[in-house]
């Protein structure tokens, strides 16, 4: 097994050179693939298509790419991009680089990237360190193979050494693989070979995505396959974006040599300008010169334009005016009036509205070089892909809609401050599982009269705006009752009759005209709108300390933790609200000395699961309160949290919200 990985060297050493910095140029190829579950292969297939045409250009130490080093290669590949899929979920970029180094000893080796954007998902099942600084690379750790898998310890096997380097908002894991049996050139080639090296290196990494288009294979089996795999990769992509994004990786090089996509700015009015979301090109040299020529002169489509292709003359030469690609072509006409030769700068391109709906939301532009048409089969398919594309921009947006009124009406139904208790800190965890829909969970800190602060953590049964309705509702009743000068279980028992009168009649007039408008139907009419809630109030003590008084409404029960690592719960399971009249709900009273420490959750804590397990099975939650002895508030919650996400691979999937409060 290789050894454990040192910190990665990012300084150049004297008396050696990498790849390109003697003998050519630093030769390197990357793509970028979303999160998703089709990233694996489609990385495995770039790095054998980038080793194989690293062979083709004759790169010196393609000599020593046997095949065992592309296995070795795609397995690495796979193993990272699979776990910054499923870990991070978020958009994955794989780079692939030849570094060569001189001395007396010349080598090389292959080293592969693979970044995400999510920093703060920790890579082994280790407790990460604090946030290292931006810059600072990381050494990896092989993790429990038992409980994480053997991934990692496959790539501490292949590789000669690998690591983590953090930067802000990414995180790159890497690994190097010496490539066998090669020997440096003897000499420097000379200036022919190194403009030919050159040339390589600028293609290079474009190349490895390019494939020879074949027109005849869009037949009545090529394209169907084609639109499924689209609808597939575009299906469920809630970023429209990241949908232009993939619909440019599909277009290009299959369909097309270079597309721009441009979006329509939602509720701009007639004069706002549609933006130009993404522009991709075979050649990745060619993407920012065509970027700044269609932002020069971008296209615009006849008011009458239907769904369909339309012609539009070819973009001005990449880096060049429009003054310049005339007299060009105009020289190129005198020499030769035959149409451009495949591979060319000049070409046909066709534009195509992006419409869902009936409602115009951007415009497609993709061109071919070298064809003086785009093949009748090939504009139809285009077409085609372009209604799907169509669909998943305004799926896309109409989530972000409801994502943006949820965020907006989760504001207003949570505290916008909580209120700082003398003598106790606090700190409050909420993460609502769904940013697209309202969640059940909701808390409060407020003062009331006599010198008194309460304190509330909620869970309503459900989400959305049935939930909604009822966290509307509770919140203020809760805040109401307690000023009135009720004690704890006298303000439980009202708000379980309040509920019983009143909030079911509203959350069912609300669940009606969801349903009314459009919406889905959440539920049958009769079933209940249940509450659980840990409700309690602090009393600050003369002598340091507060007196706690708590009650438990079917909720998780508070947890106290003493300074000596002692956990026990702080209240007695009672009846949920909303479900029986007549419950004489009953409180618990306690202090809360210096140095206590008492821990409240919602069941998204303690019912987190990982496969049939729940994290507070065994008394699990009160075994990680354990270990925040002597932690501020701030730090409790935060390992509380970093355990509960840690507990499965896959992100929470119900509302996490927690309450500390610290004695100090």
């Amino acid at each position: 097994m290789a050894p454990i990985p040192l910190q990665r060297d990012t300084v150049q050493r004297p008396g050696t050179a990498r790849a390109g910095g003697v003998y050519g140029p630093r030769l390197a190829s990357r793509t970028s693939l979303p999160g998703i579950p089709l990233a694996p292969s489609a990385a495995r297939r770039f790095v054998r298509a980038a080793l194989a045409e690293w062979t083709g250009l004759g790169v010196p130490a393609a000599v020593g790419f046997s095949d065992r080093l592309a296995d070795d290669a795609v397995t690495v590949t796979n193993e990272l991009v699979t776990n910054a899929v499923v870990h991070a979920g978020t958009t994955v970029d794989l780079v692939l680089r030849l570094e060569e180094e001189g001395g007396d000893e010349p080598s090389a080796a292959l080293v592969l990237e693979v970044t995400d954007h999510h920093p703060a998902r920790p890579v082994s099942g280790d407790e990460p360190d604090p946030a290292p600084e931006p810059g600072r690379a990381v050494a990896g750790e092989l993790p429990d193979p038992a409980e994480y898998g053997r991934g990692l310890q496959l790539v501490a096997t292949l590789a000669d050494s690998w690591g983590i380097t953090y930067r802000t908002g990414l995180k790159t894991v890497w690994a190097r693989l010496p490539v066998d049996d090669w020997s440096a050139p003897p000499a420097p080639p000379d200036g022919e070979a190194l403009r030919r090296g050159l040339r390589a290196a600028e293609i290079l990494a474009p190349a490895a995505r390019r494939t020879e288009r074949d027109d005849a294979v869009w037949d009545s089996r090529g394209a169907p396959a084609f639109l499924a795999e689209a609808s597939d990769l575009l299906a469920g992509q809630l970023d429209e974006d990241l949908v232009a994004a993939i619909a440019g990786q599909l277009l290009v090089p299959r369909l097309a040599d270079w597309c721009a996509i441009w979006l329509e700015t939602e509720g701009g009015g007639p004069a706002a300008e549609p933006r130009l979301a993404r522009v991709w090109h075979s050649d990745e040299t060619g993407a920012e010169p065509l970027r700044t020529a269609l932002e020069r002169a971008p296209v615009t489509l006849p008011a009458g334009a239907g769904s369909g292709p339309v012609p539009v003359p070819w973009p001005a030469h990449p880096g060049h005016t429009a003054e310049q690609a005339g007299e060009a072509g105009e020289a190129r006409e005198a020499e030769d009036p035959a149409p451009p030769h495949p591979g060319g700068r000049d070409g046909a391109a066709l534009a195509f509205r992006i419409t869902a709906g009936g409602r115009m939301l951007g415009t497609v532009l993709v061109g071919r070089e070298g064809d003086a048409q785009v093949p009748e089969a090939v504009s139809s398919l285009i077409e085609d892909f372009v209604r799907r594309l169509g669909l998943a921009v305004g799926a896309a947006r109409a989530y972000t809609r409801q994502a943006t009124i949820s965020r907006i009406l989760q504001r207003g139904l949570l505290p916008s401050k909580v209120a700082d208790i003398p003598g106790v800190t606090s700190s409050l965890v909420y993460e609502p599982s769904d940013d697209g829909v309202v969640g059940g969970d909701f808390y409060d800190i407020f003062p009331c009269p006599g010198d008194r602060w309460c304190f509330v953590l909620g869970d309503v049964q459900g989400s959305g705006p049935e939930a909604a309705v009822v966290t509307g509702l509770a919140r203020p009743w809760l805040r109401l009752l307690s000023r009135e000068g009720f004690g704890v279980g006298e303000v439980l028992d009202r708000l379980n009759r309040l509920l019983l009168d009143d909030a079911m009649e509203a959350a069912e007039a609300a669940a009606l005209m969801v349903a009314a408008a459009g919406g889905q139907q959440l539920h049958d009419g009769t079933q209940s709108r249940f509450l659980s809630l840990l409700y309690g109030e602090v009393v600050p003590l003369p002598d340091g300390g507060v007196r706690c008084t708590v009650a438990s409404a079917g909720h998780p029960l508070p947890l106290l933790l003493r300074p000596d690592g002692s956990v026990r719960p702080a209240a007695e399971p009672q009846v949920l609200l909303g479900v029986v009249e007549d419950v004489a709900y009953e409180s618990q009273v306690f202090d809360l000395a210096p140095g206590d420490t008492l821990l409240c959750v919602t069941d998204g804590v303690t019912e987190r699961r990982s496969g049939p397990l729940m994290f507070d099975d065994g008394d699990g939650l009160a075994r990680v309160l354990a270990g925040c002895a002597g932690l501020p508030a701030e730090a409790t919650a935060e390992k509380i949290r970093r355990a509960v996400h840690e507990f499965a691979e896959r992100p929470p999937d119900d509302d996490v919200a927690l309450l500390v409060l610290h004695a100090d």
